[in-house]
């Protein structure tokens, strides 16, 4: 399979070039609001540990029961109007809170939080399965590492000039900002082909309808052991990367790289690079054969090894390098699990496997910030040593998957190669 370039594969297809460009608009944004929010929960806390992992726990704790009804509708209506739809309503609810200066308090901040991420659980499963409805799978990998590049490219730069912003002009600028990306990336998506899915032999919808064609998405998981060993390889990471990204913005309050603000925003950058260049640098692993069935456990394992240096060393210039490391390869386990899923799942499945997906990494997430929250809240271990058992967590989930899943993964690539030498075959 001849896979296209990065570069060759945005000249080539229109249609990707402008969502990858819409993307890049409102996830910048993103992160402006997103600092923002911890630092309000912080500063009407009297900087609670758990008051701050609140704010990504309630992120968490709604994307997850909203996943699965998400996915279902991507699977059963045009995607490009749900893209559109949710950064139009994050656009209307962002121009609200400006305006009548809703944000001051921590409750507050929760209830934005939780509303933001409405708009993010329609836009992510939709986004999920439109890709292949554009991209033909030889250009899903490279779709995949660049979409996920530049999530993280957006990441870093929305929460450095985000984190600088806010120190400079205050809160509110940051939410006038990210209510401008939103509104551009609904009309540049508004723009895009409609984009499946099938809509033939759909029931008209009701409660039941949804209900039904939920747990069947789940029992198609449940059937294809392909797809049900790739499902959760994101949350796997979770399981220790959730509690990571809260803490981070604790070690941001810390380390000293200026304001409270900038410190978070820059650690955060140092991740969003990380995350992107994984993928980007990391094409060749990703399609080595050898180590395709070895590549979640690894990953997992790796990035744990990195955050044990991050509580062991010195916090300066050199901490920046090993969150860089962690998340990149991190970034490798997110781009390789999402492709496989795509190529694995027939395209009427495909918003509820992502919707179900999803559904793994945000309730783990969720509950990984919660624990890490409540030991540095109680004060049950300290900051550094909270953040090394992190780093076991997922040396131990990720050599368990190799383990468990390597060998069934390795059994499938095999049958997988001697189809196609059949197929060859026969054709000759």
């Amino acid at each position: 399979m001849s896979r296209p370039s990065y570069l060759g594969l945005l000249r080539k297809n229109k249609t990707f070039r402008k969502l990858f460009f819409a993307n890049e608009i409102s996830f910048i944004g993103d992160w402006f609001t997103v600092i923002a929010l911890f630092l309000i929960a912080g500063e009407t806390s009297d900087n609670s540990p758990l008051a701050i992992a609140g704010v990504l726990a309630t992120r968490s704790f709604t994307f997850a029961p909203l996943e699965p009804i998400t996915g279902m509708l991507a699977d059963r209506y045009s995607r490009r109007s749900l893209m559109f739809i949710s950064n139009l309503f994050s656009f209307l609810i962002l121009i609200s809170v400006t305006s009548l200066d809703l944000l001051n308090n921590l409750l507050s901040v929760y209830l934005i939080s939780i509303t933001l991420v409405v708009g993010r659980a329609i836009f992510d499963p939709a986004q999920t399965a439109y890709l292949p409805n554009i991209c033909p799978d030889e250009e899903l990998l490279t779709a995949n590492a660049i979409i996920s590049g530049g999530w993280s490219a957006a990441m870093g730069i929305g929460a450095g000039i985000g984190g600088f912003a806010i120190s400079e002009f205050g809160v509110d600028v940051a939410l006038w900002i990210d209510s401008v990306t939103f509104l551009f990336a609904a009309l540049i998506i508004y723009s895009l082909p409609e984009g499946g899915p099938d809509k033939t032999n759909k029931k008209e919808i009701s409660i039941r309808v949804v209900f039904t064609e939920i747990l069947d998405g789940w029992k198609y998981i449940k059937n294809n052991s392909p797809v049900r060993r790739v499902v959760g390889a994101k949350g796997m990471w979770a399981s220790g990367g959730g509690a990571q990204v809260f803490l981070i913005v604790l070690i941001g309050m810390e380390v000293g790289f200026g304001e409270i603000a900038a410190g978070i925003g820059i650690l955060y950058m140092a991740r969003g690079f990380g995350s992107g260049f994984g993928p980007l640098a990391g094409r060749s692993i990703m399609t080595n054969r050898k180590l395709m069935p070895y590549i979640p456990g690894l990953a997992i394992s790796i990035s744990g090894i990195f955050y044990i240096a991050v509580g062991v060393v010195e916090w300066n210039l050199l901490l920046l390098l090993l969150i860089f490391i962690s998340h990149a390869s991190s970034g490798i386990n997110w781009v390789y699990s999402t492709t496989l899923l795509q190529e694995r799942t027939e395209d009427e499945w495909r918003g509820r496997v992502s919707g179900s997906d999803n559904l793994v990494i945000t309730l783990t997430m969720g509950i990984s910030t919660i624990i890490a929250g409540l030991i540095m809240e109680y004060e049950l271990l300290e900051l550094r040593e909270t953040v090394g058992l992190t780093g076991i967590i997922q040396i131990s989930v990720g050599l368990l998957w190799i383990i468990i899943a390597s060998s069934n993964e390795k059994k499938y690539f095999n049958s997988k190669e001697e189809n196609q030498s059949w197929k060859i075959v026969e054709i000759n």
